[in-house]
């Protein structure tokens, strides 16, 4: 849902340029439009990160979904009047929509972090970021759907498209319609109830719940199976498999015995967070995510929101009818065709391929390796961007299905993850939410930037210059990867180096004991 809310606006900014602004919307209004959202979104990591830590996960997951659902529909309903227009209406619901996605990226991650097995993390975490794919196609292919359902009536007036981009927008409210109830009905971590609240009875009781309904779960699929296959030996080997992740959950959640009745960790405080994240070995991790999300998302969403004017200066999209309206039809057909194609070939491909290989491989190295792949396309496509656009359009196309690819299958999905497990338990919603708000930060940058920049020398005319740029932040991005830790097969306290307050207080009770 997420995706299909910001980037449906690629949609819907080209389509209320042909109902209000006679085919070409201004380009300050196309920058408000996209970069609205973004704003939204910074303010909400920020927010519900913070507020995450403080009042709990449970708490907060759900109240976001309920923003997103409430100004998805009233921007679909906006209307012009004589005190404000329609534009204006549109960004100022996109901006309290944004503040709601904002939240889920935080929320999302860290829940499915604190209740995910060490062995299974990143792919569990990778899985719930790779439905940003299907986000991204359901946009393009309901725009085609609506497009095609009003060709008749778009031939005869253009001024039908108005109903296709508020259609499209409104949709996007659909899955979270379906969602919200299991938003509500989530129960908060244990290790939030532990670590956080203190309720290590509550969070004991929570543990052996939660683990108990995964074993029976395990218990009612092995039966299946057995009596499918009336094979006993496969049921005996299953349950094996089931004590393993048993065990594996145990070893996520279980602290040494001898200090599970007194927790020693600090309580979250402004002075405990700066103190914390005051010392180099813990502050460079933060530097470490925010900086790379940043240089990410400065190519990520500066492509991202501006696949059509991309397609449209290499001439993709652009219909040669003589028909005003029928070239409208046309030209925003293709643009939707093109966005689909790239989506299949490229954006889904890659959030899948790090789904399979996160856990393997390690979030580091895809991260890094990303970074460096990225780089040399970005300068590939935007040294040859006029032989390209001139010559090659395919050639172009292939380059830009592979940009998706190794966005995907790489930071864009491991700037995700990352933060999600790396910080304590106290401050870990906190510190994805600087982390994701880091990267919004660097959308905006990127949205004013192409904006004002690529017209510099004609229409289009800087494009691929941009592209060169993107390329530079690629490379930034990499260099910043240098200062993330490695955390796969890692539990979440090892990687917080919340442990050691354990591991103190018992050298401290073995030299007593020795004097």
């Amino acid at each position: 849902m997420d995706a299909y809310d910001l980037f449906a606006i690629n949609f819907a900014s080209t389509m209320i340029g042909y109902v209000y602004y006679n085919g070409k919307i201004p380009a300050n209004i196309d920058l408000g439009l996209k970069v609205s959202a973004s704003i939204g979104n910074l303010i909400g990591q920020l927010l519900f990160g913070w507020l995450a830590d403080v009042l709990g996960r449970k708490k907060m997951y759900g109240i976001e979904l309920m923003i997103i659902i409430v100004a998805t529909v009233a921007s679909a309903l906006c209307g012009e009047s004589y005190a404000i227009s329609v534009t204006a209406t549109i960004m100022i619901w996109r901006v309290i929509m944004g503040i709601g996605i904002g939240g889920d990226y935080p929320l999302s991650s860290i829940i499915t972090s604190e209740f995910a097995t060490k062995k299974r993390r990143g792919a569990m975490m990778a899985a719930v970021f790779a439905m940003q794919g299907f986000g991204i196609f359901a946009a393009g292919l309901v725009a085609l759907i609506v497009l095609a359902a009003f060709r008749n009536g778009i031939i005869h007036n253009v001024m039908v498209i108005d109903y296709c981009w508020r259609l499209i927008l409104g949709l996007g409210a659909v899955p979270g319609l379906l969602a919200l109830y299991f938003r509500l009905t989530i129960p908060e971590t244990p290790r939030y109830t532990m670590e956080v609240e203190r309720n290590l009875m509550k969070a004991s009781t929570d543990i052996t719940s939660y683990l108990q309904k995964k074993a029976n779960e395990s218990h009612n699929n092995d039966k299946n199976d057995h009596d499918n296959n009336n094979d006993n030996n496969h049921n005996d080997n299953n349950d094996h498999n089931n004590h393993n992740d048993n065990n594996d959950h145990n070893d996520n959640y279980n602290h040494d015995d001898d200090t599970s009745s007194e927790y020693h960790v600090p309580k979250a405080s402004w002075s405990d967070f700066f103190n914390y994240f005051g010392k180099w070995y813990n502050g460079k991790v933060l530097l470490g995510t925010s900086m790379s999300w940043f240089a990410l998302d400065i190519a990520f969403y500066g492509i991202g929101l501006n696949n059509a004017i991309i397609l449209s200066a290499i001439g993709y999209s652009d219909a040669k009818d003589a028909d005003y309206n029928l070239r409208a039809y046309n030209s925003l057909k293709n643009m939707a065709i093109g966005n689909i194609i790239i989506t299949i070939m490229g954006t889904i491909p890659g959030y899948w391929v790090t789904v399979l290989l996160v856990d393997k491989w390690g979030r580091k190295p895809i991260q890094f390796m990303g970074f460096g792949v990225l780089t040399a396309l970005f300068i590939a496509m935007g040294a040859s961007f006029e032989q390209l656009k001139e010559h090659s359009i395919p050639a172009f196309i292939v380059l830009f299905v592979l940009l998706q690819f190794f966005q995907n299958f790489g930071p864009n999905t491991t700037t995700f993850i990352v933060p999600g497990e790396v910080f304590p338990t106290r401050y870990r919603s906190t510190g994805h939410g600087i982390s994701a708000a880091s990267g919004k930060l660097g959308a905006i940058v990127a949205q004013v930037g192409f904006s004002k920049l690529k017209d510099i020398g004609g229409a289009d005319a800087f494009v691929g210059r941009l592209l060169i740029i993107f390329a530079a932040w690629m490379f930034i991005g990499g260099l910043f990867t240098l200062l993330l830790p490695e955390t796969k097969g890692l539990s979440l306290e090892e990687l917080s180096n919340e442990d050691h307050f354990y591991k103190e207080k018992k050298e401290k009770e073995k030299k007593k004991s020795e004097v």
